[in-house]
């Protein structure tokens, strides 16, 4: 059963504001979703439980002919309550009993009173197995920032001061992810390396107009230990833009898609980086 995220439902009714929400036959609503849709009053209405035309039809309507079929319905307008995901049909103990469950499986919908071992936290109190395509890839991140601080370290005993600063606001960008991601909030950072989106695209599309560098220089060990590094910081970023659209992908819509822009330009940035350092804006 297909689960609708909130950043699903955001996006579906982000033009427009409905006063019901209907939910196909075959999914569900996130608990995030629902909330999503309470806070905003729209009513909750399951697909299975809407009357066939014939079923209006039928309906008797006032007396004498009086109204129309429409008024005729209304007293029965709001047919469905919005619907409660049920609860496990467990054996509670003697602790347990009169006590609110604290966590909630985020696929199935399902009550946890003692968070199983076999999952982890996606955001808040729901939880999903730690071999989840999200959990996988905040595992892509987490190595990606530890990657970095690796790097970091080494260039800076080095001497490489303005790379290890230009490094450390692409981490900055990393870190920032994962806390969005883990608080389930969107990501905005305007600026990175000092370029806006734009000026990332455009600097790293077109190196030797602002560094006098070729395109996407090949690695070669005559280049050095620091270029070689630098660029397996942008191999490991696009391993993880690649894990990001795979894990953030539902059906044929992405959630948090700016994830995976940022992502996109980050490793634009790090191409960018390699040119500079070429060039030698990195000599102190």
């Amino acid at each position: 059963m297909k689960v609708i995220t909130e950043a699903i439902l955001r996006d579906e009714i982000r033009a427009s504001k409905p006063a019901s929400y209907t939910i196909p036959e075959g999914k569900i609503l996130s608990p995030a979703a629902r909330e999503y849709l309470q806070q905003c009053k729209i009513q909750i209405i399951r697909e299975a439980d809407k009357p066939t035309e014939a079923e209006k039809k039928n309906r008797p309507g006032k007396a004498d002919g009086a109204g129309t079929q429409e008024e005729a319905w209304k007293p029965i307008k709001d047919y469905v309550a919005t619907p409660v995901l049920p609860m496990p049909k467990v054996k509670l103990s003697e602790e347990e009993e009169g006590t609110k469950p604290k966590f909630v499986d985020f696929e199935t919908g399902a009550y946890y009173f003692t968070k199983p071992e076999h999952m982890t936290h996606l955001y808040g109190n729901v939880l999903v197995p730690k071999d989840h395509k999200r959990i996988v890839f905040r595992g892509k991140l987490d190595s990606l920032e530890a990657l970095f601080v690796l790097h970091q370290a080494t260039l800076a005993e080095k001497g490489y001061e303005k790379l290890t600063g230009d490094l450390q606001d692409v981490l900055a960008s990393l870190r920032e992810m994962m806390r969005c991601d883990a608080m389930n909030e969107p990501f905005r950072r305007d600026y990175m390396i000092g370029l806006t989106h734009e000026e990332l695209r455009e600097h790293s599309h077109y190196p030797l107009k602002y560094y006098k560098i070729k395109q996407m220089v090949l690695p070669d060990y005559t280049l050095g230990k620091t270029y070689a590094m630098l660029n397996q910081l942008r191999t490991a970023v696009r391993e993880t833009e690649a894990a990001a659209a795979g894990a953030l992908r539902n059906g044929k819509t992405y959630e948090h898609k700016d994830f995976i822009e940022e992502l996109n330009r980050m490793s634009s940035a790090m191409h960018i980086i390699m040119c500079k350092y070429l060039a030698g804006d990195y000599e102190e």
